[in-house]
């Protein structure tokens, strides 16, 4: 099992889009999968209680034995949902947590939002002997603008790599999280589903990667 964290304490930074549809991509591969709603506010629990049919299994798990209990469960990949503002829970998720992603929006402000988080992330790594993977995910990204390659710059700054994919504002997520689906399901948004697609390639070839470099 590879427990998948999905953190930003800035609300609005697109983590439940991320976890929900990275979760349906992992398991259209295949894999059994356990999305954690680690929130209060229980958004990623609203969405799966949405359509009857969401085959991805939702629990919730909003207090700080979450690091504990996500290890407890089975499944191929847990993927956390990370509730904002909460870093008692942020943390306890990092301490299970094999991989975690930090989406962040093309803005400056988002950005110098993320430093605490990426300190607790980078104590953690210490603890772990850098065994803790961790990656900025650009997010909510306008289609069309310039400022990519000045974000990715900026992100880098803070020492975590940022992951190839990224994720546009599109209307397609909201519309599909409304029905309790996402933009495989749907079918009406092409070029939302390829980059979702696109990272969860990536985040199997990046725990993959990990877990050949330990046996090696």
């Amino acid at each position: 099992m590879e427990i998948i964290a999905v953190l930003n304490q800035k609300g609005g930074a697109g983590k439940t889009t991320i976890a929900t549809h990275l979760s349906r991509a992992l398991q259209a591969l295949g894999n059994d999968v356990v999305l954690v709603d680690s929130d209060p506010q229980g958004s990623a629990r609203d969405w799966a209680a949405v359509d009857e049919e969401n085959p991805i299994v939702t629990v919730g798990i909003d207090r700080p034995t979450l690091g504990r209990d996500a290890r407890r469960l089975s499944a191929r990949y847990v993927v956390v949902d990370g509730a904002p503002q909460a870093q008692e829970l942020a943390a306890s998720a990092l301490t299970a947590a094999d991989l975690v992603l930090i989406p962040v929006q093309p803005s400056p402000y988002d950005i110098w939002a993320t430093a605490d988080l990426v300190e607790l992330v980078k104590q953690r790594q210490i603890i772990t002997d850098g065994n803790l993977r961790a990656y900025f995910v650009v997010s909510r990204a306008i289609t069309g603008t310039t400022l990519g390659k000045e974000i990715r710059e900026a992100l880098e700054g803070y020492g975590l790599p940022v992951l190839d994919t990224v994720v546009h504002q599109r209307q397609a997520y909201p519309k599909t999280a409304v029905r309790g689906k996402t933009v495989l399901d749907d079918g009406s948004d092409a070029a939302a589903a390829a980059e979702i697609r696109e990272l969860a390639a990536e985040v199997v070839a990046i725990l993959e990667g990990a877990k050949e470099g330990v046996e090696a």
